[in-house]
């Protein structure tokens, strides 16, 4: 016979790998990830070769990508930009990120 404290013990490790699945792929994967505004710094910009055989009809020829920080101390995060943004900004500048999950939405620049 199950003892209640087993049954809880194992609808709470259920519980909890449930929550971490729903976290892991709205925030890593982005999938029915809320739209985020935070302030960022751009810390670097890199634009990438794309290989002959990934490249499409009528893609550019290189991906382009910035590295920003939230705040001082605060997690360092990539995303993928159109080369507007790419030539627009550089590192050192500080502004609003909007983002979802791992898609780049906008940036606005702080003067």
């Amino acid at each position: 016979m199950l003892s209640p404290l087993f049954v809880t013990i194992g609808l709470l490790a259920i519980l909890a790998g449930w929550l971490c699945w729903k976290n892991f792929t709205q925030h890593n994967q982005g999938l029915n990830a809320p739209e985020q505004t935070v302030n960022v710094t751009i810390l670097d910009k890199q634009s990438i070769d794309i290989d002959l055989q990934r490249q499409q009809i009528g893609q550019d020829t290189q991906e382009y990508w910035i590295y920003v920080q939230k705040g001082h101390f605060g997690p360092k995060r990539e995303f993928q930009v159109t080369p507007h943004y790419y030539q627009a900004l550089t590192p050192g500048d500080k502004g609003a990120l909007t983002y979802r999950g791992d898609q780049f939405i906008h940036f606005a620049l702080q003067r």
